[in-house]
């Protein structure tokens, strides 16, 4: 008697192991990824927090999302209603990029300096707020 093959398939087990568990080495690559991002933005907060201090500004003003923002456009010498231009794709960028530069001239530092703070943020930040340098506006809203 010749039994369908389809049916015979039916009846096998499945004798493979499942796939249970974490990797050992993803778990620590992981946590270990996970534990310098936080101190990266540890840092970050820390940093901006006393380069709006020495602004005159509320330090406070770095944790809050959109108004950090404001209060940076002014630490720079640039109008609030740039904020909406940070909405904006591409023109962000640029945006972005003259905001630093100004910054970092109203720190007494040169574009130099700027470049360093778009490029390299968690070095250069924490030498703005932590270093000699003096906020001395060049330019008011």
């Amino acid at each position: 008697m010749n039994l369908p093959l389809f049916p015979a398939l039916m009846l096998q087990q499945d004798t493979s192991a499942p796939a249970t568990g974490v990797n050992p080495l993803a778990a620590i690559f992981g946590t270990g990824f996970m534990l310098v991002t936080l101190a990266i933005v540890l840092l970050m907060v820390a940093s901006m927090w006393k380069v709006f201090e020495k602004a005159g500004e509320p330090g406070w003003a770095a944790i809050i999302p959109l108004y950090n923002i404001v209060v940076l456009l002014k630490i720079a010498g640039k109008p609030a209603w740039w904020f909406l231009l940070y909405l904006v794709p591409l023109v962000n960028l640029v945006v972005a990029i003259i905001v630093t530069v100004s910054l970092a001239k109203n720190f007494g530092k040169s574009a130099g300096f700027a470049f360093g703070l778009l490029l390299l943020a968690p070095v250069f930040f924490p030498v703005l707020a932590w270093g000699d340098s003096r906020y001395q506006p060049t330019s008011m809203p």
